[in-house]
């Protein structure tokens, strides 16, 4: 009766799937047994520290991992500590010669360092793509670098044709016999306790890989039809919300791309739309790549001068959905209840931050980071960067978002200010927007007290955006230049 080869490790990151995930793959045909691991790494020897909403994320999804690798022959170990450490120890202890990953792109170096350590130690390290549409660095210009701006990228992208076709999950495992003592899940204390401030998540969100291709299915027959005129209202359900699962690995662009192939009856226009969306997500990575500082310091250096502003009191009415400007507050109040804000009100909640505040955008980044469920290392900084006119591809400083005419515009009705603003959800739809207008008859009302059942305006917009433009203007000369 011959052996079994020595085991083969798995190293699960922001993969946590069993479908389309070429690292799995790759480890099921090797034909040894298969031992599967997550490490819970401190900051700063993983690339970002974890925000708490993805924690609560991350506890659900892992549970969900466990159970889907369970049903297949295999498990799902936990560890904390370096990575390096951890797999290292592992390996020796089980004599694995192999350790497969996907790569996380926005921690490239460090898997490079881990990857030579270990192959001091006789360990083989392998890596594979599939965490985006295509390997970003054969998406570049003709000079061999990343593209700066976006609708060139997705001329290159497309050029490259269609995504890998997914690859299918494995129907059975062939899991180790040897299994090092895993830690409790419920050890690591992912999820909050008191107070619960995620309490409505489950309401609205289904961490875990079923989860995820529940919610493109649902995308696809309900709001693709719809996506390119409905995306920006936030009232109406026209997103496809797979951020968060994208983010944590539970579905692929390439599964979601494919998913979209063949539809009849819908309009080739939205589906373009979905797809450049998709792309975004790509762009952002390989901005990433070249410029791993992107959550940390301006693209564009000719920002470095700008003189931001910092009031700890404003910044707190920011966060808590107290400004006074409904769209604004609304925005920030459903990134509580949901860790998740609109794609149109993420904009317009950052450029009041940045503009009307004249709070640097990396506070803004790292509240973000704390608070979605979808912060993902390479969209939430190039989006910052993009609202803050620092980026590359960016909107210009001088684009400052009056928040009265948004709202007005994208939510004409007030319906998504009345979901997260109860206060105002008796107000007429004619000062949803802007309460500070209604007679006082109309307030009383409506059964709203400014100042006390609802904030007046914290600044008054126009003074606000004068103050914003004259600073930009301090830096103008220099920036015109950086840009040519």
């Amino acid at each position: 009766m011959s052996q079994l080869p020595s085991p083969v490790i798995l190293w699960f990151r922001r993969d946590l799937r069993l479908a389309d995930n070429a690292a799995l793959s790759a480890a099921v045909e090797a034909g040894a047994p298969l031992i599967a691991i997550f490490i819970r790494e401190p900051y700063p020897t993983s690339a970002m520290p974890l925000g708490a909403a993805q924690a609560w994320w991350l506890h659900h999804s892992l549970t969900k991992l466990r159970e889907d690798l369970r049903k297949r022959g295999a498990d799902l170990m936990l560890a904390s500590g370096p990575a390096q450490d951890i797999l290292g120890g592992i390996a020796q202890k089980v004599g694995a010669s192999t350790i497969y990953f996907n790569r996380c792109y926005e921690r490239d170096e460090m898997d490079r360092e881990i990857a030579w350590e270990l192959k001091q130690q006789g360990v083989v390290v392998e890596a594979f793509h599939g965490q985006l549409l295509h390997d970003p660095s054969t998406v570049r210009t003709g000079a061999g670098r990343a593209f700066r701006v976006f609708t060139p990228f997705w001329k290159a992208l497309q050029a490259l044709g269609e995504p890998r076709e997914p690859i299918d999950a494995p129907k059975s495992l062939l899991g180790s016999a040897i299994l090092p003592v895993s830690e409790r899940l419920e050890d690591w204390e992912l999820l909050p306790r008191q107070p619960d401030w995620a309490a409505a998540f489950s309401d609205v969100w289904c961490p875990g890989e079923a989860g995820a291709h529940e919610r493109l299915n649902d995308f696809i027959e309900s709001g693709l039809r719809d996506y390119k005129e409905g995306r920006d209202a936030p009232a109406r359900d026209c997103t496809s919300r797979l951020s968060p699962h994208l983010t944590h690995g539970e579905i692929t662009p390439a599964q979601a791309w494919h998913a979209s192939r063949g539809l009849s009856g819908i309009d080739p226009a939205q589906l373009a739309d979905f797809r450049r969306e998709l792309a975004w997500r790509d762009f952002n990575y390989s901005l990433l790549l070249a410029f791993p500082e992107l959550a940390t310091r301006n693209w564009n250096q000719s920002f470095d001068s700008f003189q931001w502003s910092f009031d700890a009191k404003q910044f707190r009415a920011w966060t808590k959905g107290l400004t006074g400007y409904p769209i604004v507050d609304a925005g920030m109040r459903q990134l509580w209840q949901e860790g998740y804000v609109h794609n149109r009100v993420r904009m317009i909640v950052a450029s009041f931050l940045i503009k009307d505040l004249m709070i640097d955008w990396r506070k803004g980044e790292e509240w973000f980071r704390d608070t979605l469920v979808d912060a993902d290392p390479a969209n939430n900084a190039a989006s910052w960067q993009w609202v803050a006119g620092s980026g590359a591809d960016a909107s210009p400083f001088f684009r400052i978002f009056n928040p009265i005419l948004q709202g007005e515009k994208f939510d004409p009705d007030g319906d998504y200010v009345r979901r997260y603003v109860p206060q105002l959800a008796k107000l007429d739809r004619k000062y949803i927007h802007r309460p500070f207008d209604a007679p006082d008859a109309v307030l009383q009302k409506a059964g709203i007290v400014l100042g006390e059942s609802y904030p007046k305006p914290m600044v008054d917009h126009a003074a606000a955006r004068n103050r914003a433009l004259s600073a930009y203007r301090s830096i103008g000369s220099r920036l015109q230049e950086a840009l040519r």
